[in-house]
């Protein structure tokens, strides 16, 4: 799937708590692997496939994360839910710095 966004994305590995609601559905929650993170959005790996256009949520110690599934994908280890981030609430590393974080554009330079 070719990365379609205009921004910075910073790889990182932090276990969250999610909960979402399926367009005609039931509230549902897991924990899942916060794999990415972006101003706008970022990407979790989960062990269930989660509807395209959920409404999905979780907190960290200083920010709630609140956003709308755009895709999720099985490959080969469980499923890649994409999460755009909606009410103009955006991701920072000062807001919120997950336990391993890293920019892989500092590699590169």
């Amino acid at each position: 799937m070719p990365d379609r966004r205009s921004e910075r994305r910073m790889l990182c590995a932090d276990m969250i708590h999610v909960q979402w609601k399926p367009p005609q559905g039931r509230l549902q929650s897991a924990t899942a692997l916060l794999e990415d993170i972006s101003p706008s959005g970022a990407c979790l790996q989960l062990d269930f496939d989660v509807p395209i256009a959920s409404e999905i949520q979780w907190r960290s110690a200083n920010q709630v994360f609140a956003g709308r599934v755009r895709y999720c994908v099985y490959r080969e280890i469980g499923y890649f839910a994409g999460v755009e981030f909606v009410g103009g609430k955006e991701w920072s590393e000062a807001a919120y710095h997950p336990e391993h974080l890293l920019d892989v554009q500092k590699l590169l330079y």
